[in-house]
């Protein structure tokens, strides 16, 4: 199977791309000029916020930057463009010959350019006296295409592909947080030779629930002998189903020509002297090889708050990975609001104080996490009182009498008292400092060894 994705993403800029109007109007027609609504003697101008919003996703995507842009028009057959044809960019993309990465696979990025959305038809009355009613609203808002190469090979896939994809453009330039839902995304897929092209999917559930009917389709298809016509088809929500729409256009189809009332950009400069800031997944693909951090402790850190991993920087580069993972994902992550609506600015300065104690021994865990409590505003639970150091030590000696199989390992893996380590502070619940601990089952299986 293979799977091919040409994704439209509205840029979020105060103002269309080809004019000054509003991209937030509420009432139906109320932002629309003779531009976007392509009167006679109109002329547009090129919304450079949105050029460079795009320059830096083409960037981003690792594409090779076109060093001059110009536009195009595309013949466009639907109502939803008064004019009658798209402004797009057709030979000179923003970039070509990108990629991305989804875990370990590399997914081919073909190009990248930017584009004017066409507004949205409603369609009102009984099936076959349907009348249809125009919102231009829409009409001229930016768009950036991402068109990728056909190396996808499921339907999740996919799914993941663009949720990581909107994960980073989101912290790149802003994106809406509601745009898991209102992303668009034409969905090329084959399971034989031909491929049919799915228009117009909205949100990442129903791009999955697409392809995966598709599929499905096409596969039953050939297994009783019959050939895949290559075809437009529209997804239907409602049944979960794709419907033919109409034959597949060709690109001689769309009779593409100059722009001539734009000029020539040149953007490779600008690309060039361009600094993207670091992206969520880039920054936990870091925190993995910077500080030994697993692969989802790392995603979950960043996707949480941006704010908590920058805590747990703060606090790796003093304790260690392994106990600002442990404090981070913690008690600091599951008292995380509350902690920043209190403490602003001074949350490091009051948390690391704690941490330092605790890991210098001087206090138990369970006395920091109550210490945490407290600053997160919650009411603690009243300390346990602490027990003698004998009953740690019979407890200690008891334990590792029971694992002779762990004295055995300790001697040429010192990690192996890690487990004892873990079954001490499970029965006493925290009531000892963990340097406390590790050091006395330590010096119980030096006696062994």
């Amino acid at each position: 199977m293979k799977i091919g994705l040409e994704i439209h993403i509205q840029l979020p800029t105060r103002t269309k791309l080809f004019c000054s109007c509003s991209t937030s109007g509420d009432e139906v027609n109320s932002s629309v000029c003779p531009i976007c609504l392509g009167f006679p003697g109109s002329r547009p101008m090129l919304n450079r916020r949105a050029l460079e919003m795009g320059v830096s996703i083409a960037k981003f995507l690792n594409c090779e930057i076109t060093d001059k842009v110009w536009f195009s028009r595309k013949t466009y057959f639907y109502p939803d463009l008064a004019k009658n044809y798209q402004i797009t960019q057709y030979e000179t993309p923003l970039g070509r010959n990108g990629h991305f990465m989804v875990g370990d696979r590399r997914i081919g990025i073909w190009e990248a350019h930017i584009e004017e959305d066409p507004g949205r038809i409603k369609r009102a009355g009984r099936a076959g006296e349907e009348v249809a009613l125009v919102d231009y609203n829409r009409s001229g808002v930016p768009l950036v295409e991402i068109v990728t190469a056909p190396d996808l090979t499921t339907p999740e896939e996919a799914r993941a592909f663009l949720s990581d994809l909107l994960i980073e453009l989101r912290h790149l330039v802003g994106l809406s947080p509601q745009d898991e839902t209102t992303v668009r995304a034409d969905g090329n897929i084959s399971v034989g030779e031909e491929r049919v092209e799915i228009k117009n999917i909205n949100g990442l559930r129903n791009i999955e629930r697409a392809l995966k009917f598709e599929a499905k389709r096409q596969s039953r298809l050939l297994a009783a002998g019959k050939k895949i016509v290559r075809e437009t088809r529209r997804f239907d929500e409602e049944l979960g189903t794709t419907l033919p729409s109409r034959e597949k256009e060709f690109e001689e189809d769309y009779g593409y020509i100059g722009e001539p009332d734009l000029g020539t950009y040149v953007i490779g400069p600008m690309a060039r002297a361009m600094e993207l800031p670091e992206t969520p997944l880039a920054r936990a693909s870091r925190l993995e090889r910077e500080h030994g951090v697993a692969a989802a402790s790392a995603r979950q850190m960043v996707l949480t708050s941006w704010e908590l991993a920058d805590m747990f920087e703060a606090l790796a580069s003093r304790f260690g990975g392994e106990a600002a993972t442990t404090w981070t994902l913690g008690p600091l992550a599951s008292h995380w609001k509350e902690l920043q609506e209190r403490h602003g600015d001074r949350l490091e300065s009051n948390v690391v104080p704690i941490i330092e104690q605790v890991c210098a021994g001087t206090i138990t865990d369970a006395e920091a996490r109550m210490r945490l409590d407290v600053l997160a505003g919650r009411e603690a639970a009243p300390a346990a009182a602490p027990a003698a150091e004998g009953d740690l030590k019979q407890l200690v000696a008891r334990l590792v009498d029971s694992h002779p199989e762990v004295v055995k390992d300790y001697r040429t893996n010192p990690r192996a008292a890690n487990f004892l380590i873990g079954q001490v502070m499970k029965e006493t619940q925290g009531r000892y400092a963990s340097k406390e601990v590790s050091d006395m089952i330590r010096k119980e299986l030096e006696k062994r060894v």
